[in-house]
């Protein structure tokens, strides 16, 4: 046995929660404790410096140099009575993680010995930074010779602080974009998308008689899910620490079949840990609410309270970079991958999205009377015409490397994508179809448990379905197939790009008809196109099983999109359909959707190459030499003349030979696939089959071998340890 899975081992008992002194605090002593918000921007700011930024942030503006020299100073004082000696431009390329680049604050004035050391802030140094931006993933859109790119500060999500061991940091959320002007990064496409829908949503508005509204704006809330696992594995697993996933293992006896540890007891140094993490987040603005055991032994989940999307994206982010410092702190290791063990569930990012209203209306809720209710039929044809039209982007913003093995293996949403809208609801629309909504009537059933003591509860209007990928839960949609490891940007971005085409659509045909019949009045028009926008599109809501292979046959005959695999959806992405509703809402021209396209394929190749460099090296350096070790230990000690012996002698030695063989063809395609760098699209195609393939194959024939040798000799943690002691 290696001496770092037996030092894991041994050193797994003695291990003790961490207790935390909150010294009597509770969250609302410390909520946005670390946060530059309203309350500071409000005692730090002339008052009519302050109306003038807030009304910026909310109406958007052009901020003078003398309002931004302010709101700088201000920021600097608050920041230095925290503790922070440096700032940062916090923004988030196109790595699926954050960048920062630290700056002091301090300044020199005078020369020689009149030298005295100053602390200073200014707007311009708030508004813009100027990071390198050839070194990061660009699509083409930079080079060495060309790399200047830009930050500028995102107003609309607030500065805050992050503790060192030795100091603090002021972290400016800021967007990232080149000297040309196209976007580097996923929040500028996200603030534009944001604009793109309000600006659809407000006009669609307009016409159902809603005036008072001057913007609409996108809120999300997202259910992070993660793997907790003893620091000590993961250190021993290169895997884990490189590829972020593990490419061997074999199953242990138990898995999750008994399904007891979905919303089971969180064990002691869990508990702990969790606790830790949402104290730091409260601390951050991040509003932290649930936290429970997931499916799978060692997942869970933390979830917030829903934002608007800017601060929400910012805030997930956040989410992860906390519980990775955290979990180092209690001597765990916190693991985003989408699948980071095989045979049990993987983890998603459930992304709970709905519109709403400046003035307090959310365009997704039925209210008591959905079936009268306008406004939200109205905006729910929309998103039911977006998943019809354009699952294919809905399919691309979640094509990651762990989504491939998460999305139609019976634990996540298939790659298909339908909207569920619950029984009721989809009464009430197949209604509105073949009745245009006449003799409804509305019922509002109660569930009766058969227990005095228990209260009759009353019944939500659509069950719960979590094989589907986009499912109206109440209140808002859930989008249920996004990665865990993923940014939300990403896939909000797409989602309200689709969503401003297809309100657009229902407006433009609202104004067509109106302009038919000029006797029609707009509320008439609106049900008119509303009723109609269901029937051209109802294809796209699904109910039943979206595991099961009668819905991937039934989906086909629909005409939805199937794109099973990455390559596939992603070569959908810079479709003429897609590369003009992209540019038509200014969300992304040619350039800047040809990136994306061109870094999401690389990002593909680059994770699976790694994964099997690491596989590769892995079962060459350890579990090869280990199985040789131990077939020439059975070869010495088996009775020559038994036929059993012999037979295990031999079974052993197949199965020494088939991880060869194995080997062999691994070293062999992974030749090829460097030799195809230069077509994206092509390396990604090739990676997705005979890499993978070849992997799988290496992979069955190492976790064989784990069932037969030795267990004294095994040189890497073990499932039934790394997933059950903690």
């Amino acid at each position: 046995m290696f001496y770092s899975r037996i030092k894991a081992l041994e050193g797994i008992n003695g291990k003790e929660a961490v207790q935390i002194d909150y010294h009597g605090q509770s969250p609302a002593d410390v909520f946005d404790a670390d946060v530059f918000g309203d309350k500071e921007l409000r005692e730090r700011l002339p008052p009519s410096t302050y109306k003038t930024f807030k009304d910026i942030v909310r109406d958007g503006g052009h901020l003078e140099p003398t309002i931004a020299d302010q709101v700088a100073s201000a920021m600097k004082d608050w920041a230095i009575s925290r503790g922070a000696t440096h700032f940062t431009h916090w923004f988030q390329p196109l790595t699926n993680l954050t960048a920062e680049k630290h700056d002091s604050f301090i300044q020199v004035q005078g020369e020689s010995y009149d030298r005295k050391l100053v602390l200073n802030f200014s707007g311009k140094q708030l508004i813009k930074g100027e990071p390198d931006a050839s070194s990061f993933p660009n699509g083409g859109i930079r080079s060495t010779s060309e790399a200047r790119g830009y930050t500028a500060w995102d107003m609309t999500s607030p500065s805050f602080i992050t503790h060192g061991k030795s100091g603090s940091t002021l972290c400016i959320p800021t967007a990232f974009a080149s000297w040309t002007g196209e976007a580097l990064d996923t929040k500028t496409p996200l603030l534009r998308s944001n604009e793109a829908v309000s600006k659809a949503a407000v006009r669609l508005l307009r016409l159902l008689g809603v005036d008072d509204v001057t913007h609409v704006h996108s809120n999300l809330g997202v259910e992070q899910e993660f793997f907790v696992i003893d620091r000590s594995f993961y250190n021993a697993r290169p895997d884990l620490r490189f590829a972020g996933r593990s490419v061997l293992g074999a199953q242990p006896a138990k898995g999750q079949q008994m399904e007891d540890h979905y919303f089971g007891k969180l064990e002691p140094r869990i508990l702990s840990f969790m606790q830790d993490a949402e104290w730091r987040l409260w601390r951050l603005g991040v509003p932290s609410t649930t936290r429970h055991n997931e499916v799978a032994p060692s997942q869970y989940e933390l979830a917030p309270i829903y934002e608007g999307v800017s601060v929400a994206c910012d805030h997930n982010m956040l989410m992860m970079e906390v519980l990775k410092e955290t979990a180092r702190d209690h001597d765990f290791a916190a693991l985003f991958h989408e699948k980071p063990f095989a045979g049990v569930n993987g983890s998603g990012k459930h992304n709970n999205w709905s519109l709403g209203t400046n003035t307090g209306i959310n365009l997704m809720e039925p209210g008591d009377n959905p079936q009268q209710n306008l406004i939200f039929l109205t905006f729910t044809a929309a998103v039911v015409r977006t998943v019809s039209l354009h699952g294919d982007l809905l399919r691309a913003s979640i094509a990651t490397p762990g989504n491939e093995h998460r999305l139609g293996a019976n634990e996540a949403p298939p790659a298909i994508i339908s909207v569920f809208m619950g029984a009721h609801l989809e009464e009430i629309i197949e209604n509105l179809v073949k009745e245009n909504g006449k003799n409804w009537t509305e019922t509002k059933p109660h569930m009766c448990l058969g227990v005095s003591a228990l209260p009759k509860l009353p019944r939500d209007a659509s069950d719960r379905n979590r094989t589907s990928p986009f499912a109206f839960t109440g209140n808002k949609f859930e989008f249920r197939a996004v990665g865990s490891s993923q940014t939300c940007a990403r896939p909000i971005t797409y989602l309200n790009a689709a969503m401003a085409d297809s309100i657009h659509h229902i407006a433009d045909r609202v104004d067509q008809v109106r302009k038919e019949d000029p006797k029609l009045d707009r509320q008439a028009a609106v049900w008119k196109v509303t009723i109609e926008t269901f029937r051209e599109h109802k294809r796209a809501i699904f109910g039943g099983n979206g595991y099961s292979q009668e819905w991937r046959e039934e989906a086909e005959k629909r005409g939805l999109w199937h794109l099973r695999t990455l390559p596939e959806a992603l070569q959908q992405l810079t479709s003429e359909k897609n590369a003009k509703l992209f540019a038509a809402s200014e969300i992304f021209n040619s350039a800047e959707l040809a990136a994306q396209q061109a870094t999401l394929y690389e990002y593909y190749s680059k994770s699976i190459q790694i994964e099997s460099d690491v596989l590769y090296d892995m079962v060459s350096s350890a579990v090869l030499p280990t199985a040789l070790e131990f077939r020439s230990n059975i070869v010495k000690n088996i009775d020559g003349h038994s036929k059993t012996q012999s037979g295990y002698a031999s079974k052993v030695s197949d199965l020494v030979t088939n991880l060869l063989v194995a080997l062999e063809e691994q070293e062999k395609v992974n030749e090829e696939a460097k030799r195809l760098h230069g077509n994206e699209h092509e390396q990604a195609v090739f990676f997705r089959s005979s890499v993978c393939d070849a992997m799988e194959a290496t992979r069955s024939a190492s976790d064989a071998l784990e069932r037969v040798i030795d267990d004294k000799l095994w040189p890497y943690p073990k499932y039934s340890e790394m997933l059950f002691l903690k």
